[in-house]
């Protein structure tokens, strides 16, 4: 006896049955693609609800959450901790008090417990400048000058007294590795301008004196998609590797190749799942493509006139390499990058401002390197009408003791209780002190403010409530201040 036939002819809309599941399999595939790419950020941005299959550009310029001056910022870091004591903090009684002990003071505080000495004054004079009449030590002569563009915050703190953690921290709101960094968190929320330059450059010490500790950890994406990370320029020969194209390959050419890769990789992406660095490497492509004409022109300032350069001091011994990293950051707000951060120093010790040894040889050695030309960009920025839109930012990773830590050249230990941080442009209110450290320096006293408040106010300054801007990760929502973070409101104009 013949069976009946149990199954149904196919569909007038396919050929067979095998074409029936091939096909619905390929749409399963785009459907993963799909979830795929959007938590890869490469659809709609969850940082600002766009809708589920908006297909955009990551890096496309986002509004922010309200309306502000700043679209971008320069990040000015003093790598290996800036002694508040010896620039920006006055105090006089460690003159009262000098070579006396530090009544309570906890040994474990610096890192160097057997090497703890008596208070020290600072061994730099300091006078008052500008209609605010701020305090400012005598290596800063022509930062000086700008104090009434400046605000102050004399009472930040941080949690670890080390350098690599207290870089992470200061960099991405966590003591470890492994977190999104500030500026990936700009990026991710606003995007950029300029389609043909990297979103986010960091340039560090060009003269082999290595990179800061955790090296590229503290320019990293962390969890955020790889697309956000910081793009660090070279510190020696071409800033950017392998922009040039192959002298044998025409534009068509390239072309044809960069389209067959972006195919190949569109075809990895529906087999690997939450492949963000694949992601990141496909836009990679592109902007290196993009980058080919723009980016050698923004980092080059020969066209740059002869009185500019003067001005920052590009053919100074001292500081030029410096000056040049300044100017080039200059450039790059002006083409519409989002976010520079320069670090001022190397690896440690006498290599950065981690002045251990002999504070007044390390500081006015390192304030020698940066003070010419810290001081043009805030006056290029303001002739060129860039500093209201560009908000300049300087600190370190934390602050300094106020007692000498022993030997020949007494230097300081790291100090997590107090640094100073100060901001310029991008809509602060110049002039203007916030917070205060105890008599000598020691620990931040009247409004205390930390790395996350510090986040806060930054993002704030961007327009970017830092409640709002999110990232579901690992079944919950994270934020560059984590649960925390206070906006220092007193410093925005």
């Amino acid at each position: 006896m013949k069976l009946p036939h149990l199954f149904a002819s196919p569909h007038s809309g396919f050929c067979s049955r095998r074409d029936f599941l091939q096909r619905t399999g390929a749409g399963a595939g785009m459907v993963g693609l799909a979830t795929l790419l959007g938590e890869s950020g490469l659809l709609g941005s969850s940082a600002h609800g766009a809708s589920a299959g908006e297909a955009v550009n990551p890096l496309a310029p986002k509004k922010s959450h309200f309306p502000v001056k700043a679209k971008s910022v320069i990040w000015l870091f003093m790598n290996g901790g800036q002694s508040q004591v010896d620039t920006w903090d006055y105090k006089p009684a460690l003159e009262k008090y000098d070579g006396k002990d530090l009544p309570g003071f906890d040994k474990n505080t610096g890192f160097f417990v057997n090497e703890v000495g008596g208070l020290m004054k600072s061994p730099f004079a300091f006078k008052q400048y500008g209609n605010s009449g701020t305090w400012a030590s005598e290596i800063f002569p022509n930062i000086s000058n700008h104090v009434d563009d400046m605000a102050f915050i004399h009472s930040c703190f941080t949690s670890t007294n080390n350098h690599s953690p207290g870089l992470f921290q200061i960099n991405t709101g966590m003591s470890r590795m492994g977190y999104p960094c500030a500026g990936a968190w700009v990026t991710y929320g606003l995007g950029t301008e300029n389609q043909n330059l990297p979103a986010f450059v960091v340039m560090y010490d060009t003269l082999g004196r290595g990179l800061p500790k955790g090296h590229a950890s503290n320019w990293g994406a962390g969890f955020l998609p790889g697309v956000y990370q910081g793009t660090a320029l070279n510190a020696q020969g071409q800033p950017i590797n392998n922009l040039a194209r192959d002298a044998d390959m025409t534009d068509a050419q390239q072309r044809a190749q960069l389209d067959l890769l972006h195919k190949l990789d569109v075809m990895n992406l529906e087999k690997e799942q939450k492949d963000s660095e694949l992601a990141a490497r496909i836009g990679s492509y592109e902007l290196a493509y993009r980058m080919q004409m723009a980016a050698p022109e923004a980092l080059d300032f020969a066209s740059e006139s002869e009185a500019t350069k003067a001005m920052y001091g590009v053919d100074e011994k001292r500081c030029g390499h410096v000056a040049k990293q300044c100017l080039m950051a200059r450039r790059l707000v002006e083409r519409g990058v989002r976010m520079v951060q320069i670090y001022s120093g190397g690896m440690e010790n006498e290599r950065s401002w981690d002045g251990h040894k002999d504070i007044a040889g390390n500081h006015r050695q390192f304030a020698g390197e940066t003070d010419q030309p810290i001081a043009a960009l805030l006056t290029d920025l303001k002739q060129r009408g860039l500093l209201d839109s560009t908000l300049v930012v300087c600190c370190g990773e934390f602050g300094r003791l106020p007692l000498a830590q022993k030997g020949a050249a007494p230097g300081r230990d790291h100090n997590p209780n107090a640094f100073t941080t100060w901001f310029a442009g991008g809509g602060v209110k110049g002039g203007t002190h916030y917070g205060e450290t105890d008599e000598v320096g020691h620990k931040a006293s009247v409004d205390k403010v930390s790395v996350n408040d510090l986040h806060a106010t930054i993002l704030a300054l961007l327009g970017l409530d830092h409640e709002k801007l999110t990232y579901r990760h690992t079944g919950r929502n994270f934020r560059l201040t984590d649960v925390a973070g206070e906006v220092v409101h007193k410093i925005i104009a």
